[in-house]
């Protein structure tokens, strides 16, 4: 099952991706007309405030909708898969924020963005970490086996653990500056439905169309306990993975 993204539901019920990606802009200093790929740019909002900082940026996202919705707010930015990286010594930073966890094969990522950087080129990324969703994936899971479905062949992410992923930063030829993992509780805007009903569709694809939202009110009432919080919001236990690591200048 291909995973859609509707920019204006991705808008309204998952801002809070864009807005956390904030804190990781932090880590980069104002530059002027130095090249920049933005990789997993999705609708552009956090790839258009790499444009106020100076940065000469291209914006690159396998979802055709989303890569409209980015090139709508003036973001340079074309479809191509992460994992299928066709640039050769062209930029000066590769950024990358909630976008790399969707990406199975991260050798051939890495790779890609490898060759992508100039010598001294730096690569700056967030995504989920171990653990991330757990409680999310544990009830989706259980549900799809009681239905008799393989959970496993329904997963589209990859959540490492820092040591392995910095082993595959090292293997590729990076030389690492920072990487650690920390727990972000994350408030959703609205109901956790909503949530599930943008990030969990590959989940569903096994369930026939017209019985998903009885399958995300499973997982909706499976998680109720741990994430409905006595305010009345839902919060997922999000985990992330940050780094920063570089090319060599020699």
């Amino acid at each position: 099952m291909r995973q859609v993204w509707d920019p204006k539901s991705y808008s309204r019920n998952a801002a809070f991706v864009p807005s956390y990606g904030t804190d990781l802009l932090s880590m980069l200093s104002p530059s002027k007309g130095r090249a920049l790929l933005d990789l997993g740019c999705g609708d552009g909002v956090l790839t258009a405030k790499l444009l106020i900082l100076g940065w000469s940026v291209t914006g690159i996202d396998s979802s055709e909708e989303q890569v409209r919705a980015a090139i709508e707010r003036g973001v340079n930015a074309i479809v191509m898969d992460g994992q299928k990286l066709r640039f050769s010594d062209s930029f000066d930073c590769v950024i990358s924020n909630a976008a790399l966890h969707w990406m199975r094969k991260p050798e051939m990522v890495l790779r890609g963005v490898w060759n992508a950087l100039r010598r001294g080129g730096v690569f700056l990324g967030e995504m989920g970490g171990y653990g991330n969703v757990q409680t999310v994936v544990q009830a989706a899971n259980e549900i799809l086996s009681s239905k008799g479905f393989d959970p496993g062949a329904q997963n589209p992410w990859y959540f490492p653990k820092t040591q392995d992923y910095s082993l595959l930063l090292k293997a590729q030829g990076f030389l690492i500056d920072d990487i650690y993992t920390f727990k972000r509780p994350t408030e959703l805007p609205g109901d956790i439905l909503d949530w599930l009903a943008i990030f969990m569709q590959s989940f569903a694809s096994p369930i026939k169309k017209e019985d998903r939202a009885v399958f995300y009110n499973e997982i909706k009432e499976r998680v109720k306990g741990e994430l409905f919080a006595p305010q009345g919001k839902w919060v997922v236990d999000y985990v992330r993975l940050r780094f920063k690591a570089h090319r060599s200048k020699e």
